[in-house]
């Protein structure tokens, strides 16, 4: 039987498959999304209303008072607390709104993004989590996380999010390189994260994860193992370490960053490499894509019993419920429907203020899309895909409605990524590196034989 958690790097196939492709935070992706109708979102919310499962809930939190170089997410910078006064304002609002479809369902997860959650004061976050509880239900046993800036967190603030009932907390650490720091206007010590690090164990969260980049400027190989060495001393639950995708093009604060600066592919290439081996060594178990957790870690666990899960925020134990997002630019995931509200701050608060439709865009998934996006999810999430799974539930005949994918995939299967037989695809360890073209193979939106700029490298 494979090893699910097994990886196995070969860097000819690397190099060959190394070519842009989506992360599949969803399918369809977010370049597909369209206008949508009122009718469309009440359609789908009032769908919502007739069901009685959990559900998962999302705050996006835009505002940042220093503002990193390398960032891609939608966030505002300013040091004025008050801006975040009127936007909770507009975040009561839209709760009020969408509470009546959702008021019976239990919050099972909770997570705050953005931007820099807590940029909120601490009377800002009370008033934050009083309109919640509120207008939801909660499940006092859930799963409750914030995305943590070292350089804005004190130890009271963890202490109060703590005693709020949050039981994960996510760390934005990136380097510890100073030089690379500087680079990217994200200064913060060792120091600092090893004091919050600290505290944290004390209050005894549940996870505590943190995020690195590799690809940032000065970094190479030798430097990146540094700051992992640091990393592992810390020994967070979970690793997320992404690649650095430079678009100045697309994201005006990149455009700040010095080119000349960032390292080579090749470069870049043997970072992960050192990456995962260095992990894998210190203990850490390989989730999938850029994901990485201690064999005691939920989501470990959750990889190794086939309940995972992803969604926008990667890897999850939660992530095939409902989820509901409040907030500027968030999406929500419901009832087979992906529906963004409007991404600049000032017309998201006036749309809500005035009882406007504040839906920016979204796509309604179609039969097609939505037996796509199953197999995808099983592809990134458990490695395995059984044919009569999908016959039973979709009435479909897998080899005859799948044969532009499987055709693609007898290449990969030349290449050991994968293993076909009449009933199955089964992701082998050479695979695992390469599960974003995989999944590729059956995305019925990409143009055969093309890729877009508009997705990162795989690698």
């Amino acid at each position: 039987m494979t090893d699910i958690t097994a990886v196995r790097w070969d860097d000819e196939l690397i190099e060959k498959y190394n070519i842009n492709g989506p992360r599949y935070t969803s399918y369809p992706t977010a370049v597909q999304f369209e206008a949508l109708s009122e009718e469309t979102v009440t359609g789908v919310m009032t769908q919502a209303q007739a069901e009685t499962g959990p559900m998962s809930l999302y705050v996006h939190l835009p505002f940042c008072e220093h503002i990193c170089f390398y960032c891609a997410c939608m966030k505002v910078g300013t040091k004025d607390k008050s801006k975040a006064d009127v936007y909770l304002d507009a975040i009561e609002l839209e709760a009020a709104k969408r509470s009546p479809f959702f008021k019976h369902r239990q919050v099972d997860q909770l997570h705050f993004g953005g931007g820099t959650p807590t940029f909120l004061t601490d009377v800002q976050m009370s008033r934050l989590l009083t309109i919640l509880k509120t207008h939801f239900t909660w499940n006092a046993s859930g799963e409750y996380s914030i995305e943590i800036d070292p350089r804005t967190t004190s130890n009271e603030m963890l202490t109060f999010l703590r005693d709020n009932g949050f039981n994960r907390i996510s760390l934005g650490i990136q380097d510890f390189n100073e030089e690379t720091q500087k680079s990217v206007n994200r200064l913060q010590s060792l120091e600092m994260v090893t004091d919050l690090m600290n505290h944290a164990r004390a209050l005894e969260f549940d996870s505590i994860s943190f995020d690195l980049i590799y690809g940032l400027p000065h970094q190479n190989e030798a430097r990146f193992l540094e700051t992992l060495d640091k990393v592992i001393a810390l020994s967070p639950d979970r690793l997320s370490v992404y690649n650095y995708a430079h678009l100045p093009e697309r994201f005006k604060p990149q455009r700040r960053i010095v080119t000349d600066t960032l390292p080579a592919l090749d470069e870049k290439i043997r970072m992960l490499k050192s990456t995962i081996e260095t992990l894998q060594n210190a203990g850490y178990v390989y989730i999938g894509m850029d994901h990485f957790a201690k064999p005691t870690d939920g989501l470990t666990k959750a990889l190794q019993d086939g309940s995972l899960q992803r969604n926008f925020q990667g890897y999850s134990t939660h992530g095939d419920l409902d989820m509901l997002a409040l907030g500027v630019s968030s999406i929500s995931h419901i009832q087979g429907a992906f529906m963004q509200n409007d991404a600049v701050l000032s017309q998201y608060e006036e749309k809500v203020m005035n009882d406007q439709f504040f839906t920016a865009r979204g796509f309604h998934l179609s039969q097609d899309d939505k037996i796509r996006q199953k197999l995808i999810r099983e592809l990134s999430c458990a490695g395995e895909v059984l044919f009569s799974d999908y016959e039973k539930e979709y009435g479909i005949n897998f080899a005859d409605y799948f044969a532009y994918g499987l055709e693609q995939m007898r290449l990969q299967e030349q290449d050991e990524l994968v293993e076909l037989t009449d009933n199955s695809i089964k992701v082998l360890p050479q695979g695992r590196l390469l599960l974003r073209i995989i999944c590729m193979a059956f995305d019925a939106y990409l143009e055969p034989g093309k890729t877009t700029q508009k997705f990162s490298k795989i690698i």
